[in-house]
């Protein structure tokens, strides 16, 4: 009984903890209470602190890049399916196995190439603002992912009349657009939890929106109205870090403090160095009955007076008058602890922001091969799970659900069967940008192993580098097509593994351009 009273060392509140009571509040409660102050520091840093605004570019560069782009897979053409009743016959004759059965020849389909062209020409329409493209819609919500941990896509249906290639655009509105401080009954009988309301059984049915941005000072008469928006026409876009968690939190919130305090410490540091830059000369007096005193309390009271400057220049001498001394201000060294405090507190911040610290900071003095492949193989991990669990989930799938539906009712493209079922022509794979490594030929000699012995599959390595694996073999046919007409041959580029094995002699040479 004594070490089930003893309890857990973390939960004792023994000497060592007796000051330590955490808040036992959900996460929302949290959010509501001093989620608005976190983001507004979150902000500021991004905007005036260098390290802050480093590391959105690092996090958003490697989470988006260029683009997560979509392959569309058609589905199975009627022709290529046996018809009901009639059993398809085999190549020995028999009954066709189901590896008999040949596939659709995806590469030629009309209707995908005319689909992904129909996307392409939308893209460069989607900003509602007129801005940018998708992509750059996707960067934005990116930044807007690491700032407040969570961003909203209003889905904009637009008019025939408007023009545009497909009567949509999308309009990305920032954290501060829905108030978390809105918790209340609603009159349907739904609750309002922080902006959002939810229905009886915790379906979200609709946003309540302000009207215009609360601290944009350049709307005019900016009261504060909300507007109640469906669930239907927003994408509410975060990574919730905590069960039950409904608004995003800032990825900066563990390093906020850190980063402000090393910020007013390299400030005090720069101005003790610009004050320590500045020769001051102090001259002191030995004045023990007051008659210098008087004499300088009369210079200054006489406007008229002027006194004789000291002149500092080289090879000059000053003679003092009796009882005077001079001194010269000595500010107090940092001593060498400056770089070391600053190296560690910025690997604790970039811990917190779960970056690389040669990334955020730019220094890579301390970086080698090892350290800085095993830093981006970390980065990649992280990225590739908010890639396809955040972006693409909440937001690349519904945007192309709602423009594929809102292109068939405009007449844009013919999908058969698409009102009867949709589901076959929302199977799309998203293919984020490609990973750049330190040393991409191994990388590429270790694909290549893997494609030849059958550990993965061609197009899997196609989508790593970040294309389409039907449009690259496409491209690659034509190509070759192109290179036959023309006379054109290639000598091919001889791997690491063939030049061994034709010349035994050169593996050690190998190894040491490895090493």
């Amino acid at each position: 009984m004594k070490a089930i009273s003893d309890g857990l060392e973390a939960g004792r509140m023994a000497r060592r903890m007796a000051n330590w009571v955490p808040s036992r509040v959900h996460v929302n409660t949290l959010i509501t209470a001093s989620g608005s102050t976190a983001l507004s520091r979150a902000r500021y840093l991004v905007r005036n602190n260098g390290y802050a605004a480093n590391a959105v570019e690092v996090f958003t560069s490697n989470l988006i890049g260029a683009g997560i782009v979509p392959s569309w897979t058609p589905p199975p053409e009627e022709n290529n399916e046996p018809k009901s009743g009639v059993q398809a016959i085999g190549a020995n004759g028999g009954p066709k196995l189901d590896e008999e059965e040949p596939e659709p020849d995806v590469a030629e389909s009309p209707l995908k190439a005319k689909l992904q062209q129909l996307w392409t020409d939308w893209t460069d329409e989607a900003d509602a603002d007129g801005l940018t493209d998708f992509y750059g819609l996707e960067r934005r919500v990116g930044r807007e992912l690491f700032i407040a941990g969570e961003v909203f896509i209003r889905l904009r249906p637009r008019l025939l009349s408007d023009g545009l290639t497909v009567p949509l655009q999308l309009q990305v509105l920032p954290s501060e657009m829905l108030p978390v401080w809105k918790t209340e009954p609603a009159t349907n009988g739904n609750f309002i939890r922080q902006g959002i309301e939810f229905d009886r059984i915790g379906r979200r049915v609709a946003y309540h929106f302000y009207k215009d941005h609360p601290g944009d000072q350049t709307v005019e008469q900016n009261t504060g109205e909300l507007v109640r928006v469906p669930a239907e026409s927003i994408l509410h876009v975060f990574d919730p870090v905590e069960a039950g968690q409904i608004r995003g939190l800032s990825k900066l919130t563990p390093a906020i403090v850190s980063l402000w305090m090393l910020d007013t410490f390299d400030d005090a540091e720069l101005e003790r160095k610009k004050t320590a830059a500045l020769f001051s000369v102090f001259i002191k007096r030995n004045d023990p009955t007051g008659e210098f005193f008087e004499e300088a309390l009369n210079v200054a009271r006489d406007p008229d007076a002027k006194t004789a400057p000291v002149n500092l220049s080289p090879g000059t001498a000053h003679e003092l008058l009796p009882g005077e001394d001079i001194s010269t201000a000595q500010p107090a060294e940092v001593g060498q602890s400056y770089e070391p405090f600053q190296y560690r507190t910025l690997l604790r911040i970039c811990a917190a922001l779960g970056l690389p610290y040669a990334g955020v900071t730019g220094d890579r003095g301390k970086a080698n091969y090892s350290s800085e492949r095993s830093a981006n193989i970390d980065l990649r991990r992280r990225c590739e799970a908010q890639q396809h669990g955040v972006v693409v989930f909440q937001m690349c799938r519904a945007v192309w659900a709602f423009w594929l539906k809102q292109a068939v009712l405009a007449g844009a493209i013919e999908l058969p069967g698409f009102a009867d079922d949709p589901r076959p022509y929302n199977r799309v794979t998203w293919i984020p940008p490609s990973w750049e490594w330190i040393d991409p030929l191994k990388d590429l000699q270790a694909e290549a192993i893997a494609v030849d012995n059958l550990f993965k599959p061609r197009s899997l390595v196609v989508e790593a580098a970040g294309r389409d694996p039907v449009e690259n073999d496409r491209r690659i046919a034509r190509d070759q097509q192109r290179e036959r007409r023309l006379g054109i041959k290639r000598t091919g580029t001889p791997t690491a593994a063939k030049q061994i094995a034709e010349d035994p002699a050169a593996a050690p040479a190998q190894q040491g351009v490895q090493q």
